[in-house]
């Protein structure tokens, strides 16, 4: 019995390897691409490793820059995808428990993702070493550094032991047993809000920081990732629909959970935009050391106005969302598709400015001694984060390839 197990255990690692480097033209050609972008930013990271950290343009004065930007994206990206498990466990969705898998996969890339740009952003990554029990001082459970370190962690384990087991069981062409991943789910529901919640504590809890000091800062992060993940499956989603190329194989993907994802988007996408605005009345109506980045960020302060073509480009496409999910419905009141993946894509890049370029950078102008030292990208960061972005869909192309296969396997041994 332990030999047949080893066998059958091999044998998917084996599948997985091959159904993840065999493909078509168009897979090829897709991941070529991708791979040559992330060589790049490969490239520009051994400068940053080589050169140090004056490659980019942070500063003394602006310590965080588009890595964590993307950072704090990329947590919310992977909290977002708890919108999937809701209604397929909580409320017997049977068409979203179909697919639920997808979101458990994009919370493992964002979750990977997430990391290489901590990495990236220590400049050194031995560093890490501080932060090891035993070694270095991990200051738990004083440091909220330290928590996100195991709130984040402990989520991305959490994701890989559900999509592990799920795809393995549909492999074997068995039925999962639910309490080797039931509680699991449930506990990732409560998991996806801590990551996020967490992290908001971990601006909001830094008193030099005015501009984060505020008590809707974990609401807002929590809203935005219910705005971002559902828009960026509902893509996933529509891609595997209509697959039709080498890229991704087929799989069987009906309009409910779209549908369904929708209806969450209209909700938070407005909620989003209403907690916006509450934090900009905040700060202008009341004034205080908050109104200060505020005022740089949306106004600029006399000639500092880099971040003002930032932020009014994440509004306007926040806000042309909004309007296409709202109004962009036929007579039949179904959003038409096309308007609906436009939304998506606006949304998405509207919340990666809002949280990132939008919300890290002015915290720090003007510093703490009150002088205004701007900060835009150097091109090595670009380059870098480019790089990342690639490895992520890369491997996001190369799990849905795997997962798909596995499932269709299944489904044809059940038959």
């Amino acid at each position: 019995m332990a030999v047949q197990t080893e066998k059958s255990y091999l044998g998917f690692l084996w599948s997985c390897l091959r159904v993840s480097f065999t493909g078509g033209a168009r897979f090829y050609a897709w991941m070529f691409l991708l791979s040559a972008i992330g060589l790049v930013g490969l490239s520009a990271y051994g400068t940053q490793l080589n050169q140090g950290m004056v490659v980019t343009n942070m500063s003394d004065h602006v310590s965080w820059g588009l890595y964590i930007a993307n950072f704090t994206f990329g947590v919310g990206l992977a909290a977002g995808a708890v919108l999937m498990v809701i209604p397929a466990y909580l409320y017997g969705d049977k068409e979203m428990h179909d697919v639920v898998i997808i979101g458990e996969i994009v919370a493992i890339v964002a979750m990977l993702m997430c990391l290489m740009f901590v990495t990236v952003d220590l400049g050194n990554p031995l560093r890490f070493w501080h932060m090891m029990p035993g070694i270095g001082e991990f200051n738990w459970p004083i440091s909220m550094l330290s928590w996100d370190v195991l709130v984040l962690n402990g989520y991305l384990l959490i994701n890989l032991h559900v999509t592990g087991y799920l795809v393995y069981m549909r492999y074997q062409g068995k039925k999962p047993n639910p309490k080797w991943y039931v509680p699991f789910v449930f506990l990732s529901i409560f998991w996806a809000i801590s990551i996020h919640t967490v992290t908001a504590f971990l601006y909001s809890g830094l008193g030099g920081r005015p501009f984060w000091n505020t008590a809707i800062l974990a609401p807002r992060f929590i809203i935005s990732a219910f705005v971002s993940g559902p828009a960026f499956i509902i893509v996933i989603l529509h891609l595997l629909q209509n697959a039709k190329s080498s890229v991704l194989p087929s799989f069987k993907v009906s309009d409910a959970p779209i549908n369904t994802l929708t209806s969450f988007l209209r909700v938070t996408v407005i909620i989003n935009l209403f907690l916006l605005l509450s934090e900009v009345f905040t700060h202008f109506y009341t004034g205080g050391h908050h109104a200060i980045s505020s005022e740089y960020l949306f106004f600029g302060l006399g000639e500092a106005s880099a971040l003002v073509p930032w932020i009014w480009t994440g509004i306007a496409l926040n806000v042309g969302a909004a309007l296409l999910l709202l109004f962009g419905k036929d007579h039949n009141g179904v959003l038409k598709r096309r308007l609906l993946l436009l939304a998506c894509v606006m949304t998405f890049g509207g919340v990666w400015i809002e949280k990132g370029m939008g919300l890290i950078i002015p915290a720090f102008v003007p510093s703490t001694l009150g002088e205004i030292v701007e900060y835009t990208p150097s091109l090595t960061e670009w380059k870098i984060t480019a790089g990342i972005w690639a490895f992520g869909i890369g491997l996001l192309t190369i799990a849905v390839r795997v997962m798909s296969f596995m499932f269709n396997q299944g489904k044809e041994q059940e038959e």
